[in-house]
């Protein structure tokens, strides 16, 4: 069973900045892309970023492109999405999830239990 927690959530104003945290199983997180999704009220869960298990390929979406930036680190277990200039449309529950292999383009299985981001105008 691959748990994940994720952390760094909040409150911030408009233009402010994030770094959510996601922490994994050390047996074995290395082995799986990672992904960051979100979802606010009434609307359709997005799919913000992905990086593969060995960091080699990133996938950003349109929507955050240029503010918006994930990274890993292996050794302690944990993926993080840098948030920047965020923008009250940033509000939403980030959840950080698993893939199913090496490659972020792969099915998301596993999802932590999520962290409240509001961005205040």
């Amino acid at each position: 069973q691959v748990q994940l927690v994720e952390s760094g959530g909040g409150l911030v104003q408009a233009g402010g900045s994030l770094r959510l945290s996601c922490v994994g199983s050390r047996r074995t997180f290395s082995r799986n892309a990672m992904g960051w999704f979100r979802q606010s009220p009434g609307k359709e869960r997005e799919f913000v970023a992905a990086i593969s298990a060995e960091s080699d390929s990133t996938y950003i979406a349109a929507s955050v492109k240029e503010r918006f930036t994930i990274s890993r680190d292996n050794g302690k277990a944990t993926v993080y999405l840098q948030m920047n200039r965020l923008r009250p449309e940033d509000t939403a529950v980030y959840s950080c999830a698993a893939g199913d292999g090496s490659t972020w383009r792969g099915i998301y299985g596993y999802w932590g239990q999520g962290t409240q981001v509001t961005v205040s105008a």
